[in-house]
C-alpha cells in the first residue's frame, strides 16, 4: 500500500517533470536496403516467382492511341497516374522441380536506371542466372529481350531461348519488312544484339503457333503487338491455368475499359486491339489467373466483367 508520504513524493516528482532535462534520441537513418523485387507463390506443383525489372516512366496519354489525348489523360488522372505513368516491367520464373524457365528477360541496360533490375532481383530471390535452363520470350521488344545479353555476352549461359517462329522471322530474318523509321531501326538492332550470341551458340529454338514450348508450358498466339507475340500458358492440371500475357495490356486501367485503345509501339495497333478484346473475354470467362508484363508488380490477378466492361482484380496476397 502506498503511504501518504510516498504519494506526496510522487506528486512532487511529477510536478518537476516539465523542468527535467529532455532525453535526445537520434532519428533512424533512411534504409539503404533496396526493395526485394520478387514475389513467390506456388501454383499446383510449380513454384512461380514474379521478378521486377523495374519501371518505365512514360507519357501514356500520348502513347495510347485511338482516343483524344485529353480524354486519355483524364482517365489517367482519375486513377492518380499523372502525366508520367510508371509502367511495371515484369518477368516470371517457373520452377517445375526439374527445369527453371524464365518468361521474358527484362530490359538490361537499354531503358535507364529505373529499369534493368531483373538480374539483381533474380539473385535476391535465391537463384542464379546460370541455373536458368530456358528463357521463353513472349516477344522480342527491348523490355523483354534486352536482358538476354550484356556487352555481347550471354547473361544466361546455360539457357536455350524459346520464341515464336513468326517472331524470329520478323525480327531476325526481317520477313515482310520494307522501309523503317529511325525508331524501328533501333528496335531491330536491339533485337539482333539481344539474340545474336544465342543464335551463334545454337541456343535458340522456335515454336509454332499455339504450340507447346516445354512440358507444362504451352503458348497462345496473340499477334498484333508484334507479329509473333504469344502468351505462355502454365497448366497446373484440374483446369487450373496461369496465362503469362506478355503485352496484352499496358497498365491496369485504360485498356480494360477501352480495349480498342492501342499503343504507339504496337506493330499493328488494329490487330493488337482485336487480340486484346479476345484475351480479356477469354480470361473473364475462363476465370483463370493472368500475369501481365506491364500490370503493377507483381502483375498477377484475374479479369472480371463490371459495369464499364472489364477490371483487373489483383490476386489476394498469399504468403
Amino acid at each position: 500500500m502506498t503511504t501518504r508520504r510516498q504519494a506526496l513524493g510522487l506528486l512532487a516528482a511529477a510536478a518537476l517533470l516539465p523542468f527535467a532535462p529532455r532525453l535526445a534520441f537520434s532519428a533512424a537513418p533512411f534504409s539503404a536496403v533496396a526493395n526485394a523485387g520478387y514475389y513467390r507463390f506456388r501454383f499446383g506443383r510449380f513454384e512461380v516467382t514474379a521478378l521486377s525489372d523495374g519501371t518505365l516512366a512514360l507519357p501514356m496519354a500520348n502513347i495510347y492511341q485511338n482516343e483524344p489525348v485529353d480524354e486519355l489523360q483524364r482517365r489517367l488522372d482519375d486513377n492518380f497516374l499523372g502525366k508520367e505513368t510508371h509502367l511495371s516491367i515484369n518477368a516470371y520464373l517457373v520452377n517445375d522441380g526439374e527445369r527453371l524457365a524464365l518468361i521474358d528477360a527484362g530490359s538490361g541496360a537499354l531503358l535507364g536506371a529505373a529499369a534493368g533490375k531483373l538480374m539483381r532481383h533474380l539473385t535476391a530471390s535465391g537463384y542464379r542466372a546460370d541455373q536458368v535452363d530456358a528463357v521463353i520470350l513472349t516477344h522480342v521488344h527491348a523490355d523483354h529481350s534486352g536482358g538476354l545479353t550484356s556487352d555481347g555476352k550471354l547473361q544466361f549461359p546455360n539457357a536455350v531461348v524459346h520464341l515464336a517462329d513468326r517472331e524470329y522471322r520478323y525480327w531476325i530474318e526481317r520477313e515482310g519488312v520494307t522501309a523503317m523509321t529511325e525508331a524501328q531501326k533501333t528496335d531491330f538492332q536491339r533485337a539482333h544484339d539481344a539474340l545474336a550470341p544465342y543464335v551463334a551458340a545454337g541456343k535458340v529454338k522456335r515454336f509454332a503457333d499455339n504450340a507447346d514450348v516445354l512440358p507444362g508450358l504451352g503458348s497462345i498466339l496473340r499477334a498484333g503487338h508484334t507479329p509473333g507475340h504469344s502468351s505462355i500458358v502454365l497448366d497446373a492440371g484440374d483446369g487450373e491455368r496461369l496465362v503469362f500475357w506478355g503485352d496484352i495490356i499496358h497498365g491496369d486501367h485504360v485498356q480494360f475499359d477501352a480495349p480498342d485503345v492501342f499503343v504507339s509501339f504496337d506493330v499493328d495497333g488494329t490487330a493488337a486491339a482485336a487480340t486484346r478484346s479476345v484475351a480479356l473475354s477469354d480470361a473473364a470467362d475462363g476465370r483463370y489467373l493472368v500475369a501481365g508484363a506491364h500490370l503493377p508488380f507483381p502483375g498477377v490477378g484475374h479479369v472480371a466483367r463490371d459495369e464499364t466492361l472489364y477490371r483487373f482484380v489483383p490476386w489476394n496476397y498469399v504468403e
